[in-house]
């Protein structure tokens, strides 16, 4: 059986996740990287999209997770995130989720704190 990639890169979302008040109630920028492992199935064959996992549904569960439900840590957000992509389609076999958190309330000179999670299906 074949396996193929969908990658989602660099989807922005405002939410509030952060174990501080004041994240809590400004909210920040939470960037977010999915790599589904994927069941080729008839996909690759049939050209329809009926028959893979339809990535514009996939961003859209995304931005629900991550924009619903206030988390404090954001390991727990991208744990949610793969969670509910593996159980959303039968045809994902494995996800990785990288979450970035630019706006990190320490006392240092950084780009972002990024955390990721795999799950193997």
């Amino acid at each position: 059986m074949a396996i193929y990639q969908i990658t989602l890169k660099n989807c922005a979302f405002y939410a509030r996740h952060g174990v501080f008040e004041q994240e809590a109630a400004l909210g920040q920028r939470f960037l977010v990287d999915v790599v589904l492992d994927v069941e080729a199935g008839d996909a690759l064959v049939s050209d329809e999209v009926e028959q893979t996992v339809h990535y514009g549904l996939a961003y859209a569960l995304v931005e629900k997770i991550v924009t619903g439900s206030r988390r404090n840590l954001i390991e727990a957000l991208a744990n949610d995130v793969a969670l509910g992509l593996t159980a959303w389609s039968p045809l994902i076999r494995r996800v990785e989720v990288a979450i970035r958190k630019p706006s990190v309330p320490i006392a240092g000179i950084l780009d972002y704190v990024e955390v990721r999670v795999e799950h193997p299906v």
